[in-house]
């Protein structure tokens, strides 16, 4: 069994077994969540596949299995479904327990616009950078989604993506290099702003989360359409 797959079960197992917790009641969001985490997984492995060709980023050899589709290890594409599962788990969890939990509407969107012009600065100051273009171009995209939401998802999700990010850290962490040998994926710095924390590249906090606010605002669009039926 490969690093990056036992990456993948570590982060699930728990989210897993406890969406059938009679509390939260998680399975009930399958066929909303199931649905949206595949959508939005296209979109991003398109990229990766685009970005891998680009020497962007690569994988290592030595912690992923040999099977590999469109230059992706089958890990790359598990990634898509797995952290999202468990991402939106924790963040339905938090949400259940602590409901007020949450923004207000006026700071929401003060912090929005703020992260829409400092991404729109970066794009514009980065263009030749491939991964930090591609990043901060979908930030834009999902903030100006999330702006105009009438179920201000993100009120939440700015609150409850501050606890994500300690599972994200730990796991990406890894990926990129820490506590090991080698990475598991590798960036080339030039296509991105060169800055750190511990390995991570800083577009990756960016890159989470868009990724989990795409699905979390699909899922909540594809509720509402089934509710209108």
């Amino acid at each position: 069994m490969s690093l990056y797959f036992i990456l993948l079960l570590s982060s699930v197992l728990l989210p897993l077994a406890l969406s059938f917790d009679k509390k939260l009641q998680f399975y009930k969001q399958w066929k909303y969540l199931l649905p949206s985490i595949l959508l939005i997984a296209l979109f991003y492995i398109a990229f990766d596949i685009y970005l891998t060709k680009l020497d962007v980023w690569g994988f290592n050899a030595r912690y992923h299995s040999s099977i590999v589709l469109l230059n992706l290890p089958i890990e790359e594409w598990l990634f898509f479904i797995v952290i999202p599962y468990a991402s939106i788990f924790l963040h339905d969890s938090i949400v259940q327990c602590f409901s007020r939990f949450r923004l207000t509407n006026t700071v929401a969107k003060y912090i929005t616009l703020c992260l829409i012009l400092i991404s729109l600065i970066l794009v514009t100051l980065n263009l030749e950078k491939a991964y930090s273009t591609y990043i901060f171009s979908t930030l834009i995209l999902v903030l100006l989604v999330s702006f105009f939401d009438k179920t201000k998802i993100i009120n939440s999700f700015y609150c409850t993506f501050l606890i994500i990010l300690i599972p994200f850290i730990g796991v990406n962490a890894v990926l990129t290099g820490s506590f090991i040998d080698e990475p598991v994926v590798w960036y080339n710095n030039s296509e991105n702003l060169g800055i750190r924390f511990l390995t991570i590249p800083i577009e990756d906090f960016g890159y989470a989360f868009s990724l989990l606010l795409f699905n979390l605002l699909l899922r909540n669009k594809l509720k509402i359409c089934n509710y209108a039926d």
